[in-house]
């Protein structure tokens, strides 16, 4: 007796619902309507454009330049920048500097990475592989009067820029 309950309840339940059914509004599945068109991704992780770190000249160069050597806190005694072609070296020396402590911020922009070295004579003071999109800020001590040597070597065509702060 209790199986033929069971049997005609679920017997009235599945023709009492079988007759529900939802409707949807007219243009809910039209492709074409704005409401429905996907919004654009919002995530913070995108990846970067690849182009962003191309070597860049002109104006542009000048651009990045302000971009990445902001205004220095301290007493500026040398500011340089340019480009560098592929596995070439570019050298160049600072005016004679007095002794104290110096901050050395150096960037470069390119699809690869940019060495630097900075050297006191012999003595190497920065002897660095920067990735590129960044700037590094290095300090130094001078004991005494010094001429810097900066080589920036890129393994891909590079802009670099660079400034000696006194701090």
């Amino acid at each position: 007796m209790a199986a033929a309950v069971v049997l005609s309840v679920a017997a009235f339940l599945g023709t009492a619902l079988s007759g529900c059914e939802y409707e949807y509004s007219a243009d809910h599945w039209d492709d074409e309507s704005p409401s429905v068109a996907a919004s654009p991704p919002t995530d913070a992780a995108l990846p970067q454009d690849p182009h962003l770190n191309e070597p860049v000249t002109g104006e542009e160069l000048d651009d990045w330049v302000d971009h990445v050597l902001p205004d220095a806190a301290g007493q500026v005694f040398h500011t340089s920048f340019g480009s560098v072609e592929a596995g070439a070296v570019h050298t160049e020396s600072t005016t004679q500097l007095p002794g104290g402590t110096y901050s050395l911020t150096l960037a470069c922009r390119s699809t690869d990475r940019v060495s630097f070295t900075v050297r006191n004579g012999q003595e190497s003071l920065v002897d660095l592989s920067l990735r590129c999109g960044t700037a590094r800020v290095n300090v130094v001590q001078l004991s005494k009067d010094a001429v810097l040597s900066i080589q920036v070597t890129g393994r891909a065509a590079a802009n670099f820029a660079y400034r000696v702060s006194r701090l």
